[in-house]
């Protein structure tokens, strides 16, 4: 579970997140939604402390990352996965090798590597792409390589910011359904432009406006009812 209570992050004066507080509870997907420079990716940038709040706690499975030593964070964000806009793979590596660059640096045994890998290369659908190098892949079968990355160390939760905003709209689907897939096992936050993808597979939806969270809710809410004028208007369009 993911809780944030009262983050503030300040830049050179600019308060790109405002007080925000929320619940992500386990096993739920949360859709975060908003224009450029709203704080979206701050936020789950945030969640992993690759940006520290400037304050506010930010507590994922009971334990608050802000109060941890360098060393207690480096453990716990071996337990948060994460998918990034741009793949990000290791073009000289297999498949597989890329996979196996995380538990690499985690010292696992051989042995537990090779398990693991050939779970989640079957899970993500990349088994028979095991000794293909990122060059001979499609743009989705290369975010697929990320996505086993993110989850091979067993992480609990799974953060995705941008994932598919690079890939064609069959691409897209297919990693909607992954993570759909992967839904019951972790918890997650993805960062989206994309409304129609925010509404097919999230069961919340968060609307950043200016480093202000105008509206949190059940997707079925905040796209049928929203309470506020502004994600109406953000949501039909008729923003600015």
């Amino acid at each position: 579970m993911i809780e944030l209570k009262h983050i503030n992050k300040i830049y050179n004066g600019f308060n790109a997140l405002n007080d925000i507080s929320l619940t992500i509870k386990d096993g739920e997907i949360c859709g975060i939604i908003g224009q450029s420079g709203a704080g979206k990716s701050t936020l789950v940038r945030c969640i992993n402390m690759l940006e520290p709040p400037t304050s506010g706690d930010v507590i994922v499975n009971g334990r608050n990352m802000v109060t941890l030593s360098k060393r207690e964070l480096r453990e716990e964000r071996k337990k948060i996965g994460m998918i990034f806009q741009h793949f990000n793979l290791l073009s000289s590596r297999t498949v597989y090798e890329n996979v196996a660059f995380p538990l690499e640096l985690s010292n696992v045994p051989q042995g537990e590597q090779k398990e693991r890998i050939n779970d989640i290369l079957e899970l993500v659908g990349l088994a028979d792409y095991r000794n293909k190098y990122p060059a001979q892949l499609s743009g989705g079968q290369k975010q697929r390589v990320g996505i086993a990355r993110a989850i091979v160390s067993n992480p609990s939760v799974l953060l995705s910011d941008e994932a598919t905003s690079a890939l064609d709209p069959i691409s897209t689907l297919k990693i909607e359904e992954l993570l759909l897939q992967l839904k019951d096992q972790y918890t997650i936050a993805i960062v989206t432009h994309n409304m129609q993808q925010a509404s097919r597979i999230a069961d919340y939806i968060a609307f950043f406006l200016v480093g202000e969270m105008v509206e949190y809710g059940p997707t079925k809410d905040v796209f049928g009812m929203p309470k506020d004028k502004r994600t109406e208007d953000y949501i039909t369009g008729r923003f600015g």
